[in-house]
């Protein structure tokens, strides 16, 4: 499994509950849309799953690590990337190359290498030639990309994508599920934009209030429009 969550459970030091004995798995290579309002636990469970947040009651494997042991949290970043709904948050350097080879460097490849790997992985998702642009000047569909290359960059076996097309016009969000399509990898992609989930993905997870309301097969969930309308996904 690429992603095994049993039990987890996660609540704010505020006393908000944000996951409730949470339980799912994801096979390696599966494309999985995560569905629900907006406070049903999305972006707390990606949280978790990248080791930012320590689990509370639960267990939690991702990429073949856990997240709650030092050494393996150490070790996530080359295996797990996520990709905030808002690329700015993840945009910090002078220049888009600086922001992509950051990564790299930071494990340890030297200055020319790093640059290498950075300017290849800006062509791999369309932005060649961008490697001097000032990350801020860049359109949101742009900067999208280069968050994306940051964290594509370490060639991670697991890609966490929190609300990818927000701010994307209908062929920005075109081109970014082509993108992600032709990609390798297992793929969680968070997402109230129902249309896009289904030009990449297989499966979906229904999130509610921390828990989880419903699981299958994409397109059956799609179907299931008095279950949409419950949870707020139409």
């Amino acid at each position: 499994m690429s992603i095994l969550v049993r039990d987890l459970s996660y609540r704010y030091a505020d006393g908000r509950s944000a996951l409730n004995r949470l339980s799912f798995a994801i096979a390696a290579g599966e494309r999985v849309a995560l569905l629900g309002p907006n406070g049903a636990g999305k972006t707390t469970l990606f949280l978790c799953l990248a080791g930012v947040l320590r689990n509370q009651p639960g267990v939690v494997i991702a990429a073949g690590l856990d997240p709650a042991l030092p050494a393996d949290r150490l070790a996530l970043p080359r295996k797990l990337g996520v990709v905030f709904q808002n690329p700015d948050e993840q945009l910090f350097a002078a220049t888009v190359l600086d922001d992509v080879a950051f990564a790299p460097l930071n494990l340890g490849e030297a200055s020319e290498a790093a640059r290498k790997i950075a300017e290849a992985t800006l062509t791999r998702v369309g932005l060649s030639g961008f490697g001097e642009r000032v990350p801020h000047r860049l359109s949101g569909g742009e900067k999208r990309r280069a968050a994306l290359a940051g964290v594509l960059v370490t060639s991670p076996e697991v890609l966490l994508l929190d609300e990818p097309t927000a701010a994307l016009d209908p062929r920005g969000r075109r081109e970014l599920a082509d993108l992600l399509n032709a990609l390798p990898g297992t793929m969680l992609i968070a997402t109230h934009n129902l249309e896009f989930a289904r030009r990449t993905c297989t499966r979906a997870l229904v999130l509610a209030e921390g828990t989880l309301a419903a699981e299958g097969p994409l397109e059956n969930l799609l179907a299931d429009e008095a279950m949409l309308a419950r949870h707020g996904l139409v």
